[in-house]
């Protein structure tokens, strides 16, 4: 039989600590079950990136594709989780990278536990900082997403794309389009197109032609034989050496020509 709701005070600190406690360490630990067995039955949980709120039968789902899938990915905790009777505040940042840009999502929550389950869950996320290699920093602050993606959801979204271009090498195709990363990623052309321009700041195109030069600068590393640099290029993905030489300088503040000539003077 369930006790009745705790009275929100000093005494009530201690649980809300040792349940909030365990909820993060299940996420941590990437434990779906733990994680669920932790929600109260009647359980609200708003996410005002998304102007979402869901209840128990939505939370299974929604919680699976917020989880860090990956091993060695992990939340990154601002400061200590604080509790004040009933409710306990977290902060946290969730890093989002892909091709060259950057950004930071800091994000907070407030928790509240009832019957010793987690009964209220209020997450707030703002888009703190953007950076590239080549456009500076500064603030960003995308409109909530109204494409069902989390922060959390976002992040390993890019490492998933980052991850399908490091193996399939998609890029190698001059005639490579947004539906087709769409269809062999797994996401929607608009999820894809959320993260690159309204998340990193970046089309589609300058995503990949930026994993084009890396494949180049790569290729540099090894013998070639015979092949000069446009030829590289060709081979890479791009089709066309204007766009080349524009991405070329965009991710290494040379020319191709410069950038040679300083690999060769390398001892």
């Amino acid at each position: 039989m369930n006790t009745p709701f705790a009275p929100d005070g000093p005494e009530q600190t201690p649980l809300t600590a040792q349940v909030v406690g365990r909820y993060h360490l299940c996420w941590k630990r990437r434990d779906l079950d733990g994680v669920m067995a932790l929600y109260h039955p009647q359980v609200r949980y708003q996410d005002f990136f998304q102007n979402r709120v869901l209840g128990l039968h939505e939370l299974r789902e929604y919680v699976q594709g917020c989880l860090p899938h990956r091993q060695g990915e992990d939340i990154v905790h601002n400061d200590r989780i604080r509790v004040d009777g009933c409710t306990a505040f977290i902060q946290y940042q969730v890093t989002v990278q892909g091709g060259a840009g950057l950004v930071a999502f800091q994000s907070s929550e407030a928790i509240t536990v009832r019957d010793g389950l987690i009964w209220r869950v209020n997450e707030y996320a703002t888009l703190v900082r953007q950076g590239s290699a080549s456009q500076g920093s500064g603030p960003a602050r995308p409109a909530i997403s109204r494409l069902g993606l989390s922060p959390r959801q976002l992040s390993t979204m890019a490492q998933d794309l980052e991850h399908y271009f490091q193996q399939r090498r998609p890029y190698l195709d001059p005639g490579l389009d947004l539906q087709r990363v769409a269809s062999e990623s797994g996401y929607s052309r608009n999820q894809i197109s959320y993260l690159l321009n309204q998340v990193l700041g970046q089309s589609f195109y300058r995503y990949v032609n930026h994993a084009r030069v890396l494949h180049l600068l790569d290729e540099l590393q090894t013998p070639t034989g015979t092949l000069r640099i446009d030829e590289l290029a060709f081979a890479a993905g791009f089709n066309s050496l204007s766009a080349f030489y524009k991405s070329f300088r965009d991710h290494t503040g040379l020319s191709p020509t410069a950038y040679l000539r300083q690999m060769r003077a390398r001892p």
